[in-house]
């Protein structure tokens, strides 16, 4: 059990402790590129043009920015180029491109101002904007036969474009981000704050034809890491247009999140699971990601939930301290246990998973009070 909040350690102490285990993680991960870490607590190694390669340099990145030590910035600082040379060869390259080069090339420039980066960036955004469809208003997702699909997640790829817009001076990568930021608010979002996973257009007239549960429980139901990838993303739309539409969204997707959680505050993976078999596996990923939303949302909504929002960012990041810490466990690889990824294909259900590893420790950063922003 934890203890009390007020013998409880404060924020800095939080980022500390979070730091020291990604230099622990770095002795043992190395230059691999992992992904999920099953009951063993051993990273995998994917592919390089998988979508979550991005988010172990981005730890490194954060980590370097955290410290100021060389180890995080030498062990990180090939991962963009490694990633570049990928893209001139048959990739599985796809929607996710924000995720793999926000965490890399954009850190890599703003922490280091390295001009190649900038420009392996700039190129990644190239490639987001050409999965533009015109006449749906959205960025496709994922390759093959499916054209006309759109997915939840884009909402955090955006800010590659918004960056891209900012970074060269040319607005039409920030018109492709927030046609699509626009398109999510009459098609993914629900009144109540749920969020659709997958929908489905008619890729040549841009006609909504469907719903998909995909990793939900079903189409109507509420997966709990879409909403959180719903409440961030057009929160950091907000951050880049100013357009209160999306702060509103942003405001809607999180009151829904923090009133479908448990008492540990670290969400079941789906807000509407079917409970007929028992309880339904925890996401201790959804948790990283939403609690850092959450303080981006704090930092921007000067409302009256201003306040509220970190709060309930502190007692997430406070539990999965508490009950969900895999650095505790002798050899174990990851920071976070209790992650599930796709849990209607029954993959990685009850595992560690690399990009909660990254939210939890950027969420630290922030309540700590890190002006790093990659997202």
């Amino acid at each position: 059990m934890e203890t009390k909040r007020n013998q409880a350690p404060d924020a800095a102490a939080m980022s500390r402790e979070a730091l020291q285990a990604v230099g622990v993680m770095l002795e043992r991960i190395g230059s691999r590129s992992p992904h999920r870490a099953g009951a063993d607590g051993k990273y995998d190694d994917g592919p390089i043009d998988w979508w979550t390669s991005g988010f172990w340099p981005g730890l490194l990145w954060l980590a370097y920015d955290g410290t100021g030590e060389q180890r995080f910035r030498e062990a990180a600082w090939s991962w963009d180029e490694r990633l570049e040379r990928r893209l001139i060869e048959p990739n599985g390259f796809h929607h996710d491109l924000g995720f793999q080069f926000l965490t890399t090339a954009v850190a890599k420039h703003k922490l280091t101002g390295d001009e190649e980066a900038r420009r392996r960036a700039l190129l990644a955004a190239d490639l987001l904007a050409g999965r533009f469809n015109l006449k749906g208003s959205f960025l496709r997702a994922w390759n093959g036969d499916r054209a006309g699909w759109s997915i939840v997640d884009s909402a955090m790829n955006l800010s590659l474009l918004f960056w891209a817009s900012a970074e060269s001076g040319d607005p039409r990568y920030a018109h492709i981000a927030e046609a699509h930021a626009d398109m999510m608010l009459r098609q993914f979002l629900r009144e109540d704050g749920s969020a659709y996973h997958i929908v489905s257009f008619d890729p040549a007239t841009g006609r909504r034809i469907e719903a998909l549960g995909g990793q939900g429980d079903a189409p109507e139901s509420a997966w709990s890491r879409g909403a959180a990838w719903a409440l961030y993303g057009m929160a950091n739309a907000f951050r880049w247009t100013g357009k209160r539409d999306y702060l509103e969204a942003s405001r809607r997707t999180a009151a829904y999140f923090v009133g479908q959680l448990p008492d540990d505050r670290v969400p079941h993976w789906d807000f509407r699971a079917d409970r007929s078999a028992g309880e339904p596996p925890r996401d201790s990923s959804a948790a990283a990601i939403a609690a850092s939303g959450l303080l981006e949302l704090a930092a921007l909504d000067h409302g009256a939930d201003g306040g509220r929002w970190r709060d309930e960012a502190e007692a997430m990041l406070r539990s999965l301290r508490g009950g969900y810490a895999a650095w505790r466990v002798d050899g174990h690889e990851a920071l976070l246990l209790h992650g599930t990824g796709h849990k209607p294909a029954g993959q990685n259900v009850d595992v560690s998973l690399i990009y909660g590893d990254y939210f939890y420790v950027e969420a630290l950063a922030k309540l700590g009070g890190s002006t790093l922003r990659l997202f």
